[in-house]
This record gives structure tokens, sequence and C-alpha cells, in this order.
């Protein structure tokens, strides 16, 4: 039995007599960049996430660089941010000309650890990313506190976890700006690249607007430099259509995780996925800990099975090459380093029939025992 890790092509099967009249209506206005159905994906996402303002952006790369810039972080800035996450949340920082420095990961979740975040604060600190990795928010009154304590803006990257939930709380609703990505993989995907930010404050929503398009306040009137963040308008058509039936989708992973719950409870060398209990986990990967250094073996077996797997991250960001200038050595984020070597996402989105599911899950056991 065959089971891929992300089936794309079911989803589109499923919402093709819906989204293709999206995107001609797109083409017949070709009002197609930034134009009227971005308007108005931007306040369903915004209401989605119990926030104020959302604003369209070109990828969620884009979004968490369009939320540095308007945030004026720069030269000479840091921002605390986990070193074992997507290259994104890293990579944006270092492109603003600010300082990344790695805080350490909880090994349960694999979100940033809050107790680890005032040891590293500087009177350069200006910000904190925290990423809501998996599908599961970070412990955020522990990290807005914090915030609150030493004027610190709070940057959610919630590429993974659109409609989870913190205390009944959505990402992107509890920090300065919330980041999201539509890339195709995600729970809410696109038909290439797509970002929005999200943010209940009016005046910084309306620097992220200007941000996104160069800056402008007025037509060729600068009032910054910004860039070329835009998003094009067929995506906001596409998502708008799947937003509707996002919920349903999360469901449908949260099911077949709550089968590898049960099928696999008691392996011995296996970590599930910890959910907090004030979380709402959307399964944006199930990402299991493979110990005693037999990760990549179970990979092996499992593609021998025609079982797709996936790993979320081999390397923990502060090591890697380009940012050795950062003076970070092995062993210095233990838990990080740890994560790399032994998480395994197993297929979990809800194109994925619970019978596939489950032969997944007899595979792990077969591999376990």
């Amino acid at each position: 039995m065959k089971v891929p890790l992300l089936d794309l092509t079911a989803q589109y099967a499923g919402l093709k007599s819906q989204i293709m009249p999206a995107v001609e209506a797109v083409l017949d206005s070709q009002m197609v960049c930034n134009g009227p159905a971005v308007r108005q994906f931007e306040s369903q996402i915004a209401s989605y996430c119990g926030s104020k303002h959302g604003v369209g952006v070109s990828s969620g790369t884009d979004a968490l660089l369009c939320a540095l810039m308007a945030l004026g972080i720069g030269p000479g800035d840091e921002v605390i941010i986990p070193p074992f996450t997507f290259f994104a949340t890293a990579g944006v920082v270092w492109r603003v000309g600010a300082k990344p420095v790695f805080v350490d990961i909880q090994p349960d979740t694999f979100n940033i650890d809050p107790d680890l975040i005032a040891p590293a604060l500087t009177p350069r600190t200006k910000a904190i990313i925290p990423v809501h990795l998996f599908g599961q928010t970070a412990d955020m009154d522990e990290i807005m506190g914090i915030a609150a304590s030493h004027d610190l803006y709070v940057v959610e990257d919630a590429a993974q976890s659109i409609g989870s939930a913190y205390k009944g709380h959505r990402a992107c609703s509890i920090g300065t700006v919330g980041c999201l990505s539509f890339y195709p993989t995600k729970n809410l995907g696109a038909c290439g690249d797509a970002g929005m930010c999200i943010t209940g404050d009016d005046e910084i929503a309306a620097k992220l607007e200007r941000t996104r398009n160069h800056g402008q306040g007025g037509t060729y009137m600068h009032e910054t430099v910004g860039g070329n963040f835009r998003m094009d308008t067929v995506q906001a058509a596409i998502l708008s259509v799947k937003l509707a039936v996002l919920d349903d989708w999360h469901e449908g992973r949260r099911r077949n995780a709550a089968i590898y719950d049960e099928k696999l409870a008691g392996l011995d060398g296996i970590i599930l996925p910890h959910v907090r209990r004030d979380n709402y986990m959307i399964y944006n990967q199930y990402t299991i800990r493979v110990k005693n250094s037999r990760r990549d073996a179970l990979k092996k077996f499992l593609a021998d099975n025609e079982i797709a797997s996936g790993v979320y991250y081999p390397l923990s960001l502060h090591q890697q090459e380009c940012f050795a200038s950062l003076g970070y050595r092995q062993g210095d984020f233990p838990v990080s380093e740890m994560a790399a070597a032994e998480v395994l996402s197993l297929p979990i989105t809800g194109e994925i029939s619970p019978q596939q599911i489950e032969f997944v899950a007899q595979k792990v056991r077969e591999f376990a025992s």
C-alpha cells in the first residue's frame, strides 16, 4: 500500500469545480496583483485568526521579513529565535542586518523554551520570534510576559499553525504581528507562494501595507524603503475557496493523529507528539522522535514499504555554515541538536485514509518490535 507524505492532487480534485471559476474571475478582471480578492481574503483571514488586520504578501518568508522591516528592526538589533525551525526564521533576521540570538527548545513540543529567553536578552534585543512548530503554539503567556517586561516586539511565526490555538486564542492574535505561510504543503496552501501578516494594531498594519509595496504612502511617494511583497490576486482567490473547508481539514489531520496515538502507544524507542493541555493542535506535521540513532533506519524501512516520511529538520540552525560567524558550537543547544537527530514526520493529511494511517502505524510497530 503506497502512502504519500502529502497528496495535493487529491485535495485539488475535491475543490476543482470551485477553484476554477474563482481563478477565471481574476483572469477576466485582469486585476492580478493585490486586487479585490486580496482585500476580501485579508479580511477573512484576520477574522479567522481573531484579529483586526490582514496584510497579504508574497510568501511566508516575506511575511516575516515585512514584519521586521515595518517594526524598524535592523543593524545593531538582536532578535531571539529558536534554532530548530525552518531556515527563514533566522534568514529574515540576518537579511535586515540584525543578529539572530538562538534559544533552545522544549524536548516535548519542539517550541522555544521560555525559561531560557530572559538569560539571552541584552540591551540590543528588540524582538522575540516564537515559532509555533508543527501546528502547536508556543507558551505565549510566558513569552508575552517577558516581552512586556522588556518592551520587546513579539512576531509569531505561525507558518505551520494557522488555526492552532493557545488557551482559546488563535495563533497570530497574541503577539505584535503574526506571520502565515500559504506554501502548498501547509494546511492552507496556495497554488504557489503566498503569505500574510496579521496584527491588531492600526499603525503597524499601515506600516505593513506600505512596506509590502516599496514603502509607498501615495502613488510614487515613498516614506520608507520597503519591498515588493504584494500578493498575487489569483492566490487569494484560490485560498478563499480553501479557507471554507480548512477546519474540516484540521479535523481530518486530528483524526489521523488520534489513530497514530492509539496504535503507536508504548513502543520502545518511539516518542509520540506531546500536545499541551491548553493547545489546539492542527498537525501540520505528525512528528515522532526515534531514539537510539535509529531514525534513518526507520525512514528507510518505511520507504522500502512505499511509505513516505520526512525529516524536519536535519540540522539545527546554529550549525548551519552561513551562521558560523555567530560563534556557536556543537553542544550549545543540546535539545535542538537531539531533535535534529531524532525527528521523523509521518503522513498525516486528511486526504490520507484511516486505513493508510493504520498501515503506517503497523509498519512502525513492526520496525520497533
